[in-house]
């Protein structure tokens, strides 16, 4: 499951490119690697601790009878609205929006491994892919 996770990111950047056709400069992280760590490794990091690591789990031992729906927890979908919504601060609508479902996959493998290393690797890979081609800072 974690790979087919991977695997779906290069699928939504590849369909996002075909429907936006960006401007691509991936020399922009050269230039300010700084920006490109903090998008890529700093945010991924301290979301997926704040996120999955406290609220998340504070919600599953608080409400344990929030029942999973197709393998996703109540815990979980809570945790992944307010994520989205906290999103709303910092991003357009729609984008706040789409990151609900990167974030139930997060959660996911938060609930299945009970540890966060897999949510955080896959929250990286997906922050620096999608900003290494769409994000031009200029």
């Amino acid at each position: 499951m974690f790979w087919l996770a991977a695997l779906a990111a290069p699928v939504f950047w590849a369909g996002l490119a075909l429907l936006t056709h960006p401007s691509i400069d991936p020399y922009w992280t050269l230039r300010e690697p700084r920006r490109f760590a903090l998008v890529a490794l700093g945010y991924p990091v301290l979301e997926e601790i704040a996120f999955r690591g406290l609220l998340q789990e504070w919600l599953r031992e608080r409400w344990p009878n929030l029942a999973p729906r197709a393998g996703i927890t109540g815990a979980n979908l809570l945790t992944s609205a307010l994520f989205s919504a906290a999103h709303v601060f910092a991003h357009p609508l729609p984008w706040a929006l789409a990151v609900f479902v990167p974030s139930l996959v997060f959660g996911y493998f938060k609930d299945k491994s009970g540890t966060l290393s897999p949510g955080i690797v896959l929250h990286v890979f997906y922050n620096a892919g999608y900003f290494l081609i769409f994000w031009n800072p200029r």
